[in-house]
């Protein structure tokens, strides 16, 4: 058994930015990664960071963008943190040594993001994820932190109501571990494998949201699904938002730029849940080309779309033959992003004393019911740097506790049970049904009797997975035995989804249902939290929104 001060699960922004604040502090933390860290899905992100430098902007205004783009379902006591610490988190991370575009003037560069009222997104190209990756990790490696890496964390293990650890499958080497800590942060981000359109990487499979949801601790607002707008029709990678930033424009299979009718102020720059209706809606109606729509960057002229949008031209000609300095690029909608998350506080606390989380894996709830593109980035850093610091008080008085080795045993079982098995299914053949499901009645539209039937399909998929079989016996690396879990893992989310969505009778940001479309805020402005019972049945409470400044509105664009 290896033992810590400190076990962070998860090496993209959130779990390396607390890394950070841990280390520099001199605490024995180590991270815990199924990939290695510069291959976290963080990394994909394209187009910004919010944060208000300009003269003429203020973080007032972006707490206010952030409060109406969240529908009013963000709790604005967390919000305001996220928008007043914004400026001087991206000052920090530039001290680390993260390079952005510069004006002028010789400062950050930003660009305009949907629902934003001021041009306020710090961009690198179209790769400030990557930029943001890299430059944290070269200061975990500075602070000497121990990574384990190709690790899939299995369980959660608690004592007397306290974390006091993990179990980890080393997938390098077949075995497991129990690693003992006094402090738990899952950085571990989203789910988009739940879908079959997603612009997620193959590791997002809600691993963390899974383990904690077993272990106890509530998932708020699972049924807020982002999708984005933008996405490659063939593939479903992510085409940044920072391309509308910069002034493309959405056109229908008439050629007319379809968002004036939906969004007349802001077109194209609406937040993302306008956005992605209207375009599914143009598709729906007949106005899509081949069940897409178009993206058409050409009047940027090639000078510029080199500058600043260099990945995706050459993810367009990659992936869907099109050279967008001469064409339009073929897109839709995507699965991209989860509102809803384990339940912490604004410093990443959980109802396990002892266990945090931070980043997409969290719900604070600072995105609500939509997020606005350039947040996502920011929640990484700000209350990946805030779970950090408090981690490290807690430590200060924090007890000894017991680490049960049986759970180690138990999850070891589990895998060599499954292992041995010759049944007739294949987790693969399994998820593609899910996905393909979840993307047909629980995706941008949303209606009751769809919605039952997905929950019937996952609960045949459920039934038919108890005869997964592996075809893969080997003890090194064997990736067969791991997407079992995965699988498993992202069936359940799949159902907190389906059943949050069937529940919320509203319409409200991303969660947009056909037979209930207006929001309702006398029955709906509230939190849900799923959790499970003794059986295992997924059950639901609910908690109030933190509303401080900003009374709920009607939200036009």
């Amino acid at each position: 058994m290896l033992k810590h001060d400190v076990v962070i699960v998860g090496a993209g922004l959130a779990g390396l930015r607390a890394a950070v604040e841990l280390r520099k502090k001199g605490i024995d933390a180590v991270i815990v990664s199924k990939v290695y860290p510069t291959r976290s899905h963080s990394g994909a992100a394209q187009g910004g960071v919010n944060a208000a430098f300009d003269e003429n902007d203020s973080w007032e205004s972006h707490f206010f963008d952030t409060v109406k783009g969240s529908d009013y379902l963000g709790d604005q006591d967390a919000i305001e943190i996220l928008a007043s610490e914004a400026p001087g988190n991206i000052l920090e991370l530039q001290s680390m040594g993260v390079v952005f575009n510069r004006n002028d003037k010789g400062g950050i560069a930003q660009r305009p993001f949907g629902g934003q009222s001021f041009p306020r997104s710090c961009y690198y190209a179209d790769a400030v994820g990557h930029m943001m990756l890299h430059g944290l990790f070269d200061n975990v490696l500075k602070y000497k932190t121990k990574i384990l890496y190709e690790y899939f964390v299995t369980s959660l293990v608690t004592d007397n109501g306290k974390v006091s650890g993990v179990v980890a499958y080393d997938i390098k080497n077949g075995k497991f571990e129990g690693i003992a800590a006094k402090a738990v942060l899952f950085a571990t981000g989203g789910y988009g494998q739940v879908y079959s359109s997603n612009t997620n990487a193959l590791i997002n499979t809600g691993d963390g949201m899974a383990v904690s949801i077993k272990a106890g601790v509530p998932l708020m607002d699972m049924e807020f699904v982002q999708f984005h707008p933008t996405t490659l029709k063939s593939t479903g990678i992510l085409v940044t938002e920072g391309a509308r930033g910069e002034g493309a424009y959405l056109l229908n299979s008439l050629g007319v730029r379809f968002m004036s009718k939906y969004a007349p102020k802001a077109m194209e720059l609406a937040p993302r849940d306008v956005v992605a209706r209207a375009e599914q809606t143009e598709i729906n109606e007949g106005r899509g080309i081949g069940g897409a729509i178009l993206l058409d960057i050409r009047h940027l002229g090639k000078e510029r779309i080199m500058e600043k949008l260099p990945q995706i031209m050459q993810l367009s000609i990659d992936f869907e033959g099109v050279n967008p300095i001469y064409e339009p690029i073929p897109i839709r909608p995507g699965a991209h992003y989860s509102m809803g998350g384990i339940k912490t506080d604004y410093n990443g606390r959980t109802v396990i004393e002892g266990y945090y989380s931070a980043g997409e894996s969290a719900c604070v709830s600072v995105h609500g019911a939509n997020r606005l593109g350039g947040n996502s980035l920011l929640d990484t850093v700000v209350f990946g740097r805030r779970a950090g610091i408090d981690m490290a008080e807690y430590l200060k008085t924090a007890d000894e506790r017991k680490f049960d080795e049986k759970a180690v045993k138990r999850d070891e079982e589990a895998f060599e049970k499954l292992k041995k098995s010759s049944g007739k299914e294949r987790h693969g053949l399994l998820k593609s049904e899910l996905q393909e499901e979840m993307r047909a009645d629980v995706g941008v539209f949303r209606e009751e009797n769809a919605m039952k039937k997905a929950l019937d399909k996952i609960g045949e998929l459920k039934e038919r997975a108890r005869n997964i079989g592996i075809d893969d016996k080997s003890k090194t690396f064997n990736t067969d035995i791991v997407e079992a879990f995965e699988f498993n893992n992202i069936l359940l989310i799949a159902e907190v989804i389906t059943r949050g969505a069937i529940l919320r009778k509203e319409s409200r940001g991303a969660h947009y249902r056909t037979d209930f479309p207006e929001r309702d805020d006398s029955n709906w402005l509230k939190h849900t939290l799923a959790t499970l019972d003794g059986s295992g049945n997924i059950k639901f409470d609910f908690s109030e929104v933190s509303i401080t400044k900003f009374k709920p509105q009607p939200r036009t664009y």
